[in-house]
């Protein structure tokens, strides 16, 4: 798995050569920088914990602050691991840009999905309303969730009103349709979770193997 950390900065379209236009999400990834190597002998598995972005050592905590010290690193906003099968070559200090992946490659793309807030069941749901008119005292409300004498009981699970959004969400098998070194931009075919300057996450996809097919 490849993995690089970055900032959706919004969606645009890519126009091929015969004029086909193609919805496409800008994440602005990278540099990321190696700041800790794990290890079997020392921590139980191999991986790389990458860093992004700059912030200020007033905004960091204490811990925090020894870590990137220890290293030699400026302090970073985001750190996140990326789990390997075997031992890696890299080494604290390296960096990683958006060049890591190519055009054509499938990704998984991990963002956190805009707060909508406290919301109803047929925003949350997509429950269906009740009729506008005869007097109708049910509009918009849930109507009846108890069963009846047996189990006596609203089971857990039901689908009421209740906190939407704002919660870590994996959209999968994203094609990766250009690269733009120069400006650290990577341009994903579709839409990913998240805001516009959102922090995400962009993998190398776990299950797209394959092409797929066109509807």
């Amino acid at each position: 798995m490849t993995l690089i950390l970055g900032r959706k900065r919004g969606m645009t379209q890519l126009f091929a050569e015969d004029g086909t236009a193609t919805g496409v999400t800008v994440v602005e990834a990278g540099p990321c920088v190696a700041t800790q190597i794990r290890t079997q002998e020392n921590d139980g598995y191999d991986a790389v914990q990458w860093g992004f972005e700059d912030v200020r050592e007033s905004r960091t905590s204490k811990p925090r602050r020894g870590h990137f010290k220890k290293v030699d690193i400026a302090p970073k906003r985001f750190l996140r691991e990326e789990r390997l099968p075997t031992p890696t070559e890299v080494a604290v200090g390296d960096q990683r840009v958006v060049d890591a992946f190519e055009v054509g490659q499938l990704v998984d793309v991990i963002g956190t999905t805009k707060g909508r807030g406290f919301a109803g069941t047929i925003k949350r749901h997509g429950f269906a309303r009740g009729p506008k008119t005869h007097g109708s005292m049910n509009y918009r409300s849930p109507g009846s969730i108890g069963c009846s004498a047996y189990p006596s009981r609203v089971f857990k699970g039901k689908r009421m009103s209740g906190h939407y959004g704002d919660k870590r969400q994996t959209t999968k098998n994203l094609r990766v349709m250009h690269v733009d070194k120069e400006r650290n931009l990577i341009f994903i075919k579709g839409a990913v979770p998240g805001a516009n300057n959102g922090f995400v996450q962009v993998q190398t996809a776990k299950t797209g193997t394959k092409t797929p097919k066109k509807r």
